[in-house]
C-alpha cells in the first residue's frame, strides 16, 4: 500500500497557456491560476485580500477553463481544470451563492494490476495574513489552539484572528470514502495549510480514474458565519432533513436505577414523567446498556437479538416499549450496531462475519469487541434483522447507536478530538473494494432502511474514534459530539467544551448531543442551573439521567424551565477567545427590528468570579438605544444600559438575561415559562397606541403559573387586564401587580394551549 501526494504544489505548473493567468469568481471569491508566476491564488473579493497561495512548480500538461461546470446541488458555476502526465488532476470550481471554492482531485491509475492507496495529500499551501502567527488561532475538532499546537483537525478547520473573528475556513464537503484531516504547519513565520485524505485501503483498478472527496475553501469577515455556511452546504449535499428535536431521559446515569434500569423502575419513572414533564415537552425514554444478551470480557454484551435471560426485562423488550408508548412517550433503545463478540456462542458459526487483521484473526478493539464486516452479506443480514426487530417488532422509535467507530474497523482512541494516527488500513474487509468509511456508511444506511422512517437515529460517540464523525454525516439525526459526562464539575464541563466547538453543526447536519443534564440534590444548585441553562440556551439535545420521581420540586423545576428546545440559531460570542465560550447570544427575529428580543446566556466555567464588559454592537444591538434587562434565575430586573453591558457572574455559575430596547411603548421583557423568556411561549404581542393597549397570546401549560414581565416604558395610567372571552369561560385566571418597575401579569389555565390577553392603560 502507498501514500500518494497529489497536492496542488505538484498538480499545477507550466500549462499549455504559459504566461497566461486564468481566473474564476463568484460573489465571494476570485481564484487565479497564474502559470507564469507559478501560483494559485484565492482572493476574498470584498476586501481584496489574498488569503491562500499555493506554489506551482511543475508536472501539469494542461491548464484550462471548465465550460460552465454543473453541480447537482449548487447549479452551474465557473471552474478551472488541470491534468498531470499520468491523467491525475483536479477541478477547482466556484458557484453563485456558495462562499467557497470547491477543489475536487482525481487520481488516475494506469498500471496493469490493482493498486491500493492508504492516504493522499490533496493540498499544501500557505495562508496570507499580514499578521504574526502568534496573533492567530487554529480552531478545529481539537479545540482552540495556537497554530503550531494544532495536532490536526478532522473534517473542518478554521484559522482565525480572535480579536476580529476574521478567518479562513477549510473543510471537507464530502467524505463518502475518505476521512479528511487538516493541518496548520508553521515554518519561517508563515502559517501553512495541509489537507489530506485517509482512505485506509483505496483500491484502484487498472486503467481507471477515481474522483476523490471535495474540499471547500473560503475567507470570512466572521469565521463563525463561514463554519455555519459550510455546515449548511454539507446539509444540502447530503439532503439532510432532520426530524423534530426530542427531549427526554436516558437510564444510564440515573441513581439508583441506572444502566438499563428495570421493568418495575421503568414503569414508575414513565408514569411520573408522562404526568409531570410531558406537558413541558418531555417526549423520549431511552433504555441504555444492560438489557441485551451475550457474553463478553471486553466491554458490553453484544447479542442484540434478544433480551438477556434473567436480566432487567424478563417480560421482553417489546413489553418495555409498549409500556412507554402507553403513556404517550417515545421508547428508545441503546445498542452497538457494528460490534460483535467472535467468541460468543451466538457468533460461533459466523466467524466470516467479522473484519479481519492481515493474519486472519478477527479485528478486535478495546471495549468495542470484534467488528462486524459491513461488506459481508451475512453480517449485513444479521444487522438488518436486529434493526428491523427493534423498530418494527418491538416498537422502538429512537435508536442510540454506540461504538460507531467499530463500523470503520479502526482503533478505539477514546478520548479522540484532535488528530491521532490510528493506522487506518490495517483492517481487511470481505469486499476489498470498500474503504473503512464506505463500509461504515453502508452499515448506517442499512440500519435506517431496516428500521424505517419513523425512527430517530442518535450516533454515539465521535471521540471514541473521530473517523466515525465523518462516516455518520448525513446518516444520523443526532450525534454525541463529546465523551461521557457526569455530575462532578470536571465531567460536567465536557458537554459545553466539546459541543461548543461544533455548535454550527447543530440543527443543520445533526443535533449535537452533549450527554445528559443533571438536577440531583447532591449537585450544587448553581451547577444544575448552569448545565441545564447552557443546554437550553445553546439549543443542544436535552436529555436528563436522574431518578425523576425522587427529585424535589425545586430541582424538577429546573428541568421544566429548560425544555423543550427552542429551535432557533444560538451563537457563542467568544468562540475564538475562550474554550469553552462564555457568552451565548440567542436572538428572536420574529418581532419587528425595533422590538428585537435577545437572550444572553452568560456562563462562568472558572473557579473565580467573572467580570464581563459587553459592548452593545458586539451583541448585535443598537448602541444608541437603552436596553432593559431581566435576570431569569434571579427573578429580577437589572439596571438598564446604553452602549455596553457590564456585570459579574459568580464562579461556576450562570446568568440568563432577557434584553429588549426601551422604545417608548410597553412590551413583554421576560416570561417565567422557559429560560428563553418568551421565545417559546409568547405567540405574539402588539401595541395599539390609539387604544393604549398591549395585546398578546401566550402558550400555557395546564395548571402551571406563567408570569409575564411587562415594561411599562413610561406609559401613564393604571394597568388593567382582560382575557379572551373563550379563555375566561374555560376557567383561565390572572393576577396583576407592579413590582421592581415592571408589570407582572400571572396567568393560570386549566388546560394547555394558547391564551389571549390584553393589558390596557388609562385613568
Amino acid at each position: 500500500m502507498a501514500s500518494v501526494r497529489i497536492a496542488l504544489v505538484l498538480l499545477l505548473a507550466s500549462s499549455a497557456v504559459m504566461g497566461a493567468a486564468l481566473s474564476i469568481e463568484n460573489e465571494s471569491l476570485r481564484v487565479t491560476a497564474d502559470a507564469s508566476a507559478r501560483t494559485l491564488r484565492l482572493t476574498h473579493r470584498a476586501s481584496g485580500r489574498d488569503f491562500l497561495i499555493a506554489p506551482l512548480p511543475g508536472g501539469v500538461t494542461n491548464l484550462s477553463r471548465l465550460p460552465s461546470p454543473a453541480h447537482p446541488v449548487f447549479g452551474r458555476g465557473q471552474g478551472l481544470a488541470w491534468d498531470a502526465p499520468d491523467g491525475s488532476g483536479a477541478d477547482l470550481m466556484v458557484f453563485g451563492g456558495l462562499p467557497f471554492a470547491l477543489l475536487q482531485p482525481r487520481l488516475r491509475h494506469t498500471g496493469a494490476e490493482p493498486r491500493v492507496v492508504r492516504q493522499i495529500e490533496v493540498l499544501s499551501a500557505r495562508l496570507e495574513w499580514g499578521a504574526e502567527p502568534s496573533a492567530l488561532k487554529s480552531f478545529g475538532t481539537g479545540g482552540l489552539l495556537a497554530v503550531d499546537k494544532n495536532p490536526g483537525s478532522y473534517t473542518w478547520l478554521a484559522v482565525v484572528e480572535p480579536a476580529s473573528r476574521r478567518g479562513m475556513v477549510c473543510a471537507w464537503l464530502t467524505q463518502e470514502r475518505g476521512s479528511g484531516v487538516l493541518f496548520t504547519p508553521l515554518g519561517d513565520q508563515q502559517v501553512g495549510l495541509q489537507a489530506r485524505l485517509d482512505y485506509g485501503r483505496l483500491r484502484l483498478e487498472p486503467d481507471t480514474t477515481e474522483p476523490l472527496e471535495t474540499l471547500a475553501l473560503g475567507w470570512f469577515d466572521d469565521a463563525r458565519f463561514g463554519l455555519e455556511a459550510w455546515a449548511e452546504a454539507v446539509a444540502r449535499v447530503h439532503r439532510v432533513r432532520l426530524p423534530p428535536q426530542p427531549t427526554g431521559y436516558c437510564t444510564w446515569y440515573s441513581r439508583p436505577h441506572g444502566g438499563a434500569s428495570d421493568e418495575k423502575s421503568l414503569a414508575t419513572l414513565v408514569s411520573f414523567a408522562a404526568t409531570n414533564l410531558a406537558p413541558f415537552g418531555f417526549s423520549v425514554v431511552q433504555i441504555d446498556d444492560g438489557w441485551q444478551a451475550g457474553v463478553s470480557t471486553n466491554g458490553p454484551r453484544r447479542d442484540f437479538s434478544q433480551a438477556r435471560p434473567g436480566g432487567p426485562y424478563p417480560s421482553g423488550m417489546k413489553a418495555a416499549a409498549d409500556q412507554i408508548k402507553a403513556h404517550g412517550l417515545v421508547p428508545g433503545l441503546w445498542f452497538m450496531p457494528f460490534a460483535g463478540t467472535s467468541y460468543d456462542p451466538a457468533f460461533r458459526d459466523h466467524q466470516d462475519w467479522f473484519v479481519k487483521r492481515p493474519d486472519g484473526s478477527p479485528y478486535e478493539t478495546a471495549w468495542g469487541g470484534t467488528c462486524l464486516d459491513m461488506t459481508h452479506p451475512g453480517a449485513r443480514d444479521w444487522l438488518a434483522a436486529n434493526a428491523r426487530r427493534m423498530a418494527r417488532d418491538w416498537g422502538y422509535q429512537y435508536f442510540k447507536m454506540d461504538g460507531l467507530w467499530t463500523g470503520t474497523a479502526t482503533r478505539q482512541q477514546y478520548i479522540n478530538a484532535g488528530f491521532k494516527d490510528d493506522g487506518m488500513g490495517d483492517a481487511v474487509f470481505h469486499d476489498p473494494r470498500k474503504t473503512n468509511l464506505e463500509a461504515c456508511r453502508d452499515g448506517l444506511r442499512l440500519v435506517r432502511q431496516a428500521a424505517g422512517s419513523n425512527v430517530f437515529f442518535l450516533g454515539c460517540c465521535a471521540p471514541q474514534n473521530m473517523r466515525s464523525y465523518a462516516a455518520a454525516i448525513g446518516l444520523v439525526d443526532a450525534m454525541r459530539i463529546g465523551p461521557d459526562n457526569g455530575p462532578a464539575w470536571k465531567s460536567l464541563l465536557r458537554g459545553p467544551t466539546f459541543d461548543s466547538r461544533h455548535y454550527f453543526l447543530h440543527g443543520r447536519v445533526w443535533y449535537n448531543d452533549p450527554d445528559p443534564v443533571y438536577a440531583r440534590t447532591d449537585l450544587p444548585l448553581h451547577h444544575a442551573r448552569l448545565i441545564a441553562s447552557w443546554v437550553a440556551v445553546s439549543g443542544q439535545l436535552n436529555l436528563s439521567s436522574e431518578w425523576l420521581p425522587g427529585l424535589p420540586p425545586e430541582r424538577l423545576e429546573i428541568l421544566k424551565r429548560t425544555m423543550p428546545a427552542h429551535g432557533r440559531l444560538a451563537r457563542p460570542l467568544d468562540l475564538f477567545e475562550n474554550d469553552p465560550p462564555r457568552v451565548w447570544v440567542l436572538a428572536d427575529t420574529n418581532p419587528p427590528a425595533a422590538a428585537h428580543r435577545l437572550v444572553l446566556g452568560l456562563f462562568n466555567w472558572t473557579d473565580a468570579e467573572l467580570p464581563l464588559d459587553l459592548p452593545s454592537d458586539r451583541l448585535g444591538l443598537d448602541a444608541a438605544l437603552e436596553h432593559a434587562v431581566f435576570d431569569y434565575w434571579l427573578d429580577a430586573p437589572l439596571p438598564s444600559f446604553t452602549g455596553r453591558l457590564t456585570l459579574r457572574v459568580p464562579a461556576q455559575s450562570c446568568r440568563v438575561l432577557a434584553l429588549r430596547p426601551h422604545t417608548g411603548r410597553p412590551c413583554v421583557l421576560s416570561t417565567s415559562r422557559h429560560v428563553t423568556q418568551g421565545m417559546l411561549d409568547l405567540a405574539g404581542e402588539a401595541w395599539d397606541a390609539t387604544r393604549s393597549t398591549l395585546r398578546g397570546r401566550s402558550r400555557l401549560v395546564a395548571n402551571d403559573p406563567c408570569e409575564l414581565r411587562i415594561l411599562r416604558s413610561r406609559q401613564p395610567g393604571a394597568a388593567r387586564v382582560t382575557l379572551a372571552p373563550e379563555d375566561e369561560r374555560a376557567g383561565t385566571r390572572y393576577s396583576l401587580e407592579e413590582k421592581d418597575g415592571l408589570i407582572r401579569l400571572r396567568l393560570l389555565a386549566p388546560r394547555s394551549g394558547e391564551v389571549g390577553w390584553v393589558v390596557s392603560f388609562g385613568t
